[in-house]
């Protein structure tokens, strides 16, 4: 495992409050670490940096589609983007070098997931 793996284990898993989470290199664009089992497509990782660098106002106003599945906006600005459906959340948090990505089921306190991920963003700013 590497260190970005482990942080994300030890920041946001140990939580219990993300699902699943993520790091995109933004230069790379490509998904340089994840959680076991959570795989981000090539497609889906390229769609969140266009969010935040061509198409944020249209992400706040008509969502986002991630991994087949429509999130509608809660909030969005130029460092993060808060999704929800019926079936969980979406927190996407931008820094210099990574875009971060986690996962909350629905019965998850959204703010705390929004927290964590944050955090751990602005560890990796």
């Amino acid at each position: 495992m590497n260190q970005l793996q482990a942080l994300l284990n030890d920041s946001l898993i140990r939580t219990e409050h993300v699902e699943n989470a993520a790091i995109i290199d933004i230069k790379e664009r490509k998904v340089c670490a994840s959680t076991f089992g959570f795989n981000v497509p090539p497609e889906n990782a390229l769609n969140l940096i266009y969010a935040f660098y061509k198409n944020l106002l249209q992400v706040r106003r008509g969502g986002l589609c991630f991994k087949e599945k429509y999130y509608k906006c809660v909030r969005a600005d130029e460092h993060s983007i808060y999704l929800q459906n019926p079936d969980g959340g979406l927190i996407v948090v931008k820094t210099k070098t990574f875009i971060l990505i986690a996962t909350y089921r629905v019965d998850m306190y959204p703010s705390v997931c929004v927290e964590a991920v944050e955090k751990l963003g602005k560890k990796n700013a």
